[in-house]
């Protein structure tokens, strides 16, 4: 075999090698790759909060298994007659945490947390923040009253400045507005009732509130959980006007009673002892 031949049977020898090497690398890049899954209940479609869920909303996928959600269900008949406690959405894995307890009943009670009440007070499009007030914001409850400090008959304030408008509640959850608690739709609705998600003591303050003065609900950031520490609105402080002085109660002095000495008639009296003077 010439040098020639050798050449070309090693170029030949070259080319099957590499050829060989690329089908190789092709073939392993495309297999799949081999993940663990396992099966788990999601959503089949969106579902609303105080919905009990049936066979029909649920179905079961392959999720990777390092990744499964804590508390999510392999076994559909688990979740049979359990009720959302939240919004779900398609294809969104089902955990126990946000699911009401087992036995719980369908509707709004199923939504409100634990020791938390549910109540709800009559708007209008301007109290409701013009409808944008939806289920899963989170309002603050401003009430304008007559302030008690001021509504004495001897206040030195006028008459005019009784009225306070002051911040009594912050950082509510609206549960459902009218009769719907979907958080789906985000387009306002005019409506004439919010379902708040209050404590006991909060739920007595509102029920005090809406029956002193006019409320108004204020839209607040979904993430802001700083306090407003206010002091409320007076017209005074409205039109920044100073805080006129109380006036100085008169004091009334009591009058002097003079005592006059009643005229007294005197007598010299001689006795065997001696003389002496008796008046009367």
């Amino acid at each position: 075999m010439t040098k020639t031949s050798k050449a070309w049977l090693m170029i030949a020898l070259s080319l099957l090698a590499a050829l060989g090497t690329v089908l190789l690398a092709s073939t392993w890049m495309s297999r799949p790759a081999q993940l663990s899954l396992n099966r788990i209940a999601v959503a089949n479609s969106d579902i609303n909060p105080g919905t009990r869920l049936t066979a029909d909303m649920l179905r079961l996928v392959e999720w990777p298994a390092d990744s499964i959600p804590a508390g999510s269900f392999t076994d559909m008949k688990k979740l049979d007659s359990r009720v959302a406690r939240v919004s779900f959405v398609r294809g969104e894995p089902i955990v126990e945490a946000r699911l009401a307890v087992p036995g719980a009943a369908g509707g709004l009670s199923a939504v409100v947390a634990e020791g938390k009440r549910a109540m709800t007070v009559r708007v209008n499009d301007v109290i409701g923040v013009a409808g944008f007030a939806l289920p899963g914001n989170f309002v603050d409850i401003l009430v304008s009253t007559q302030n008690e400090a001021h509504a004495r008959d001897d206040s030195p304030q006028p008459r005019g400045e009784q009225r306070i408008s002051k911040l009594v509640l912050e950082r509510i959850l609206v549960l459902a507005i009218a009769q719907e608690s979907s958080q789906n739709d985000m387009r306002p609705k005019v409506v004439n009732a919010v379902t708040l998600e209050v404590i006991p003591e909060q739920a007595e303050k509102l029920d005090l509130a809406r029956n002193v003065g006019e409320l108004a609900l204020v839209l607040r950031n979904q993430v802001d959980v700083t306090p407003a520490l206010t002091e409320g609105a007076t017209k005074q402080s409205l039109l920044q006007q100073p805080v006129a002085a109380a006036k100085p109660a008169v004091q009334v002095k009591a009058p002097v009673r003079k005592v006059v000495a009643k005229p007294q008639t005197c007598q010299d009296i001689i006795t065997g002892a001696g003389r002496f003077t008796e008046c009367f």
